[in-house]
């Protein structure tokens, strides 16, 4: 069995192994995708796979649509090499807390494109009328133009002062196919970033708007193309939530699929150092809502479970995942595993005091000042949250992999918590495992585990400040609210002030017990909850 078109030529190989294969006339879809674009992608990894792709399959299969996706790739051609290796099919893995997997072959990719703003193919495909968005899964820091020190990087700065089909910088090439849509036919389009990310659509807009200023500033383009993206009857920029975990393509999986009989499984690495698999893994719980603004339509993608909505909704689900209900309790998982020595949240399941943890820190301290969305449920998404999600013993997702960048998290995950029990005058008192969790922070920067042995701290842009104030910390020192005030009042760490609020001395108490001795970590986390749950049974 090969994941190709001559493989999948043997469809009852595939049924009686359980497997979906495509409904549709895929050659077909090809060509109607290729004449009348409707939908291109930029960013082809494996959330891409595992959802849009799979968006599109889905009506495909279901006779709602007739026409698929094309995606983009922006750095990578060997990525689109391993794509096509596999006639551009993609294997999802779906595995589901049941202990079930479901196994569907995505053949909803029509084509892989690479972004060069000077290639015919793309900008064909982006400037025919029929085109209705592009969506971004480019990650959050593919939106950011500027440096650590606010300086535009090099490649960006060059941009503004050259011919945008000269543009070098991933979303100045983007901007250098918008404009030339603009020239060529001024279609309307929505350009609807899909990245796990607060006011995505509006990071987008500003990133693309800067290009935008500085050609039209510097001579380079007409004022008229700053009219056309500005004016939202032509181009829009949508707000999106998306929820969707997709851990990178895991052995266990490759085995089992080879057990069934699959080939060229093998992750294949480019000459550019990428990483390629033709299978992706992801969980069964998904979530996409998108502000319905698209000037020149859309594809039904509610037929697929993808809620529309307004902007206002949208962003009270994102504030509400992102501060509630899900987001707070995978940083809880992510800081004490990797202190305790777990190397998959499922199994951090399996620890009663840690399930207690973010039930707290969830339904306790969270749900008072949650925001509801309405069109979504804050204590039905916990409970998806803690009873199938974070639980999945076939989820390979690692408390490292969510402990990455944890300096930029806290002031949203907790630190807006914390603002709003102030704005509605409730007693922080009440709070007493979010601190311990930012106390926990401050213990796992030290990069020394609860049994006493290092380990390596995810990537994180504020490690090489925060980290020599606890360099010389040991396990049983105990150390002074001024040896952490460096961390501790950091505003842009917690989000708020910590002194002001009464909080510091807590966090610095909570540090100091989790430092005690070996296990002094487990010990407190016990501790806590149990005094938490006494007090909330009062």
């Amino acid at each position: 069995m090969k994941l190709s078109n001559e493989g999948l030529k043997d469809r009852a190989a595939w049924t009686s192994k359980g497997y979906s294969v495509p409904e549709y006339n895929r050659e077909e879809m090809i060509v109607a995708t290729k004449e009348a674009p409707v939908w291109i992608h930029f960013g082809a990894g494996n959330l891409f796979k595992a959802y849009q792709a799979n968006l599109m399959n889905t009506l495909l299969n279901n006779g709602k649509i007739n026409k698929g996706i094309i995606a983009v790739e922006g750095f990578d051609k060997g990525i689109i090499d391993a794509s096509r290796a596999h006639d551009d099919y993609a294997l999802l893995a779906t595995l589901k807390s049941d202990g079930s997997i479901d196994k569907t072959v995505i053949g909803s990719i029509a084509e892989v494109v690479f972004l060069d703003p000077t290639d015919e193919s793309i900008i064909n495909i982006f400037t025919n009328p029929s085109l209705q968005m592009a969506s971004f899964t480019i990650t959050e820091k593919g939106y950011a133009l500027t440096n650590a020190a606010g300086e535009y990087l090099p490649a960006v700065a060059a941009d503004f002062t050259r011919a945008p089909e000269k543009a070098e910088s991933y979303l100045g090439k983007v901007t250098a196919l918008l404009y030339d849509r603009f020239k060529k036919n001024g279609a309307p389009i929505a350009m609807v970033s899909m990245d796990n990310c607060s006011h995505n659509g509006q990071k987008l807009k500003d990133a693309m708007m800067t290009y935008v200023d500085n050609w039209v500033k510097n001579g380079i383009v007409e004022p008229a193309f700053r009219e056309y993206v500005t004016n939202e009857e032509k181009v829009t920029f949508p707000w999106t939530m998306i929820d969707k975990i997709t851990p990178r393509p895991d052995t266990t999986v490759e085995e089992l699929l080879a057990a069934d009989g699959l080939e060229d499984l093998d992750p294949i690495k480019t000459p550019r150092g990428s990483f390629v698999a033709p299978f992706v893994n992801a969980e069964e719980t998904e979530y996409l809502v998108i502000e319905d603004k698209f000037p020149n339509g859309r594809p039904n993608l509610e037929d697929a479970g993808v809620i529309f909505t307004d902007r206002e909704t949208v962003n009270k689900v994102e504030k509400m995942k992102v501060t509630t209900c899900l987001n707070p309790l995978h940083t809880s998982l992510a800081v004490f595993g990797c202190l305790l020595d777990y190397k998959l949240i499922s199994k951090e399941m399996e620890n009663p005091d840690l399930v207690d943890m973010i039930k707290i820190i969830g339904y306790d301290e969270g749900l008072p000042v949650v925001v509801n969305p309405g069109i979504l449920d804050p204590k039905d998404f916990i409970d998806t949250v803690i009873n199938v999600r974070f639980g999945n013993p076939f989820m390979p997702d690692s408390p490292q992999r969510i402990a990455t960048d944890t300096s930029q998290k806290l002031s949203v995950r907790f630190g807006e918590t914390i603002k709003s029990y102030v704005a509605e005058g409730l007693d922080l008192g009440k709070l007493s495992l979010i601190p311990m969790v930012q106390a926990g922070w401050i213990r796992y920067i030290m990069g020394i585990d609860d049994n006493g042995n290092e380990f390596e701290v995810s990537a994180d842009p504020l490690l090489d400040e925060v980290r020599p104030v606890v360099a010389d910390i040991k396990l049983g020192d105990q150390v002074t609210e001024e040896k952490l005030r460096p961390i501790l009042s950091n505003q842009k760490i917690y989000g708020v002030d910590l002194y002001e609020l009464g909080l510091a001395d807590r966090i610095v108490s909570l540090f100091n017990r989790m430092i005690a001795k070996k296990g002094a970590v487990a010990e407190t986390i016990h501790e806590e909850v149990e005094a938490a749950k006494a007090a909330n049974q009062k």
